[in-house]
């Protein structure tokens, strides 16, 4: 196993090829550090230190290499992680399951309304149907057979999904009108909520805006850097203290946690977790934010 994964890491070495091609080989190399510090640096052509971590990313990806507590495969799994949700907050946050099966052949179509979302549990694969009799089934399916062959954990070795039980879940369709829902993802360190992210029309020109908890707009753009901010600045949710309480709740004990809620007809609705946004590789701008985010993490003890 060792003298293969020196083969391949010299096939793959950053002065020679992309990450393209480093993910093709990605399910054979097994050297998961070698894997991180080679992919960061393919994407953001910067090395990164692993032994002394300050940034936002470097502290992600050492979680990721070093943080294995079993909690997380169910919090990453959009399937199980309704239940833990529910137990901590309430069943009335939670936007309801109408179906789920191990395979996508096993859709019962018969069954679902006329509106509903399809989606893996453990990657970010999501189909929406506003109309059964236009919804293009085959190709769905064939879609979805895909994405559950996939290990999430492969690509980016974010860990909590390696041990992920695939399965596709059917959930009510959610709407508040017209647009696309804004996302308020709520970056917390330790139980706290620091920033609140706000995407919007992420389906036709996606904006970004990020506020902190007295919803002031914050001076920085991240994590993608080929997002501006919104033209008009966003307002502030209706519920947003509720908002804050729920992050805080669900992200209690975790070194970092972005929590995903929705607001939808005045009524709070949680989205889920994510523990590497960007996939611990994102850009700010100003690029000292950072430092900034990184410096609230407090690494725990190695668990694996």
């Amino acid at each position: 196993m060792q003298h293969r994964d020196r083969i391949l890491q010299a096939v793959v070495h950053p002065r020679y090829l992309g990450g393209a091609l480093l993910r093709v080989f990605s399910h054979w190399i097994t050297n998961d550090e070698w894997y991180v510090k080679t992919r960061y640096r393919l994407s953001t052509g910067e090395k990164i230190d692993l032994d002394n971590p300050q940034t936002f990313n470097e502290k992600l990806n050492w979680l990721k290499l070093y943080d294995h507590n079993p909690l997380y495969t169910t919090m990453v799994d959009k399937y199980a992680v309704k239940q833990h949700v529910a137990s901590i907050i309430g069943e009335q946050y939670i936007i309801p399951t109408i179906g789920c099966w191990d395979k996508a052949e096993y859709i019962e179509w018969d069954n679902l309304p006329n509106q509903f979302v399809l989606k893996c549990n453990h990657n970010s694969t999501v189909h929406i149907c506003k109309d059964k009799s236009k919804f293009n089934k085959s190709a769905v399916i064939a879609s979805l057979k895909k994405e559950l062959k996939k290990n999430y954990f492969c690509k980016d070795r974010e860990w909590p999904y390696k041990n992920v039980n695939r399965k596709v879940i059917a959930e009510k369709y959610m709407s508040d009108g017209a647009r696309d829902l804004i996302d308020y993802k709520f970056f917390c360190f330790n139980g706290e909520p620091k920033y609140c992210q706000v995407i919007q029309d992420r389906n036709t020109k996606e904006t970004i805006d990020f506020f902190d908890m007295d919803w002031n707009l914050q001076p920085f753009i991240g994590l993608n850097p080929f997002v501006e901010n919104a033209l008009k600045t966003p307002e502030r949710p209706v519920r947003f203290d509720l908002m804050k309480l729920i992050a805080a709740k669900l992200s209690n004990g975790l070194p970092f946690a972005r929590i995903d809620l929705y607001e939808i007809n005045g009524q709070v609705f949680f989205g889920e977790i994510t523990f590497f946004p960007a996939s611990a590789r994102g850009s700010f701008r100003p690029q000292k934010w950072d430092y900034t985010f990184g410096s609230w993490i407090k690494l725990p003890s190695k668990s694996c």
